[in-house]
């Protein structure tokens, strides 16, 4: 990583501007070239010095105030096949593998989902049941109560 890219990462990492053009944008407050953004940030990803370049909505002003963390006591032997397939449900914002902590955390596999309300959430929650079948032997659903600023590694200036 040069200063280019460090220059880059410090620019981006409170999120992209909000203007028409955000890579213009960025180019210009690093003195770089738009294309030269781009393809710096491509390599980054590819390369895992950063892992995503994502929109990360606020859930509640979209209408969604009901978040609920679902967590699943799957098969070990499955759970890497059964959260890839959980993972691609359009009702599930992220989903992770976890380690268990027994006896009393049996859960290994969390699938984040937003409902309008709790039964919506349930519902949900219902489908990723029904995906999993009998790899699953226990589930939960744990409620958001209140919101948490979602940040990921920051570099300083």
């Amino acid at each position: 990583m040069d200063d280019l890219d460090r220059a880059i990462i410090l620019a981006t990492q409170e999120g992209m501007p909000l203007v028409s053009q955000p890579y213009h944008a960025v180019a210009e407050q690093v003195g770089s070239t738009p294309a030269e953004v781009m393809e710096r940030l491509r390599t980054m990803l590819e390369s895992g010095v950063i892992r995503r370049i994502a929109a990360v909505p606020n859930h509640y002003a979209l209408g969604y105030s009901a978040n609920g963390m679902t967590v699943w006591d799957v098969a070990d032997e499955r759970v890497d096949e059964m959260g890839e397939r959980i993972g691609q449900l359009e009702s599930v914002s992220h989903c992770y593998q976890r380690p268990r902590h027994l006896p009393d955390w049996p859960y290994n596999l969390f699938a984040m989902v937003h409902g309008h309300d709790r039964a919506e959430v349930e519902r949900k929650a219902l489908q990723i049941a029904e995906l999993l079948g009998d790899a699953c032997r226990a589930h939960e659903i744990l409620y958001s109560t209140r919101i948490l600023k979602k940040t990921g590694l920051r570099i300083s200036g």
